[in-house]
């Protein structure tokens, strides 16, 4: 592939369009973006275009691909703003700087990723939010770009990832609350194709059945991971015949939501149902005080970003990790929001 002169002689239109097109611009018709996309990856336009600049490693600059809008992030995302101090505290001593690519939800994850890649501004990429399947995954290995992911995924290519163990805190809480007496336990997931969902309601189920017990699919709620997502949740677990008498949140944010919803039925936390969660900063503020699992996110970042620069040429001597494969462990730190025990 010559470069985009080639590529517009091949579709017969201007190296304008295509400009435009390869460039994310506005004013592009939607089919011909995508005919222009699917043509320079066929031809290999992207790939020759991105492995140039990652190969010469000059940009000094690393990706780290999130999703936004309030129903993804809720009021604020501490969670991301945590892990960026991490990784930045590593980047800093190599002169590197983090970039965030902000990918809206309302657009493809893998559109988006391709898009960024093709302007060729970064020397590695992390990206986030992983789903069951992940074509970023294979994307990002074909094209020879270093990267790593902050969670697992079926898609494999032999890369590195880290991911906070989901498995460990199903166990946790299930072995917890069990204890305590409860029998009917509810659990949360995201709504969309997160592989996190799968492996935290799987192992879930796996908790339950040691126990002689069973987990209901209508006691596995779907939601947003936001506080509205967690309100919702409230609603449609008090909307049941049969309520739960304890629920475990996988998601950080969505403990403030469901208290709400909760309370405002006169259903209370820790009196009336048990309640276990993820640590925020927001959860100190909840009466009563949340049971939740906590981490350092600030050095999940060191470890993300060490875990990138040891697959990169440049760093391998001073990253000598290999491919790292790690399950991020969380710390149980009891309160009183499952501080009661069934008779």
């Amino acid at each position: 592939m010559k470069g985009i002169k080639h590529l517009a002689r091949h579709l017969d239109i201007s190296i304008g369009t295509v400009s435009r097109a390869l460039n994310g611009k506005p004013d592009v018709n939607p089919d011909t973006r995508k005919r222009v996309l699917e043509a320079a990856d066929e031809l290999g336009y992207v790939a020759n275009q991105s492995g140039r600049a990652l190969r010469q490693g000059r940009t000094g600059v690393i990706g780290f691909m999130m999703q936004t809008g309030s129903e993804i992030t809720g009021q604020g995302d501490i969670f991301f703003m945590s892990v960026f101090d991490g990784v930045q505290t590593v980047f800093a001593r190599h002169k590197l700087d983090l970039v965030a690519l902000l990918c809206s939800s309302d657009e493809d994850p893998h559109d988006y990723l391709r898009r960024m890649v093709s302007r060729g501004f970064a020397d590695g990429v992390i990206i986030s939010a992983t789903r069951r399947h992940d074509p970023r995954i294979e994307f990002l290995a074909k094209r020879k770009i270093p990267f790593v992911t902050l969670g697992r995924s079926l898609t494999e290519a032999g890369q590195s990832w880290l991911d906070l163990d989901f498995e460990g805190m199903a166990e946790a809480s299930i072995d917890r609350l069990v204890s305590h007496g409860h029998r009917r336990i509810a659990v949360t997931r995201p709504q969309d194709d997160m592989n996190l969902g799968y492996v935290f309601v799987d192992r879930c189920r796996e908790a339950m059945a040691r126990h002689g017990l069973s987990l209901a699919d209508e006691c596995v709620f779907r939601s947003t991971p936001s506080e509205a997502g967690g309100y919702q949740i409230a609603r449609d677990l008090l909307a049941l015949k049969e309520r739960p008498t304890a629920i475990v949140l996988v998601n950080e944010s969505i403990a403030i939501g469901l208290y709400r919803g909760l309370q405002e039925a006169g259903v209370m936390p820790g009196r009336d149902i048990a309640v276990i969660g993820r640590h925020s900063p927001n959860s100190n503020f909840l009466s009563p005080r949340l049971t939740s699992f906590r981490l350092s996110l600030h050095d999940l970042g060191e470890a993300l970003a060490e875990a990138l620069l040891a697959t990169m040429p440049d760093y391998i001597s001073l990253y000598p990790h290999g491919t790292t494969r790690k399950m991020w462990p969380m710390e149980l730190v009891a309160g009183e929001s499952d501080a009661f025990t069934l008779p």
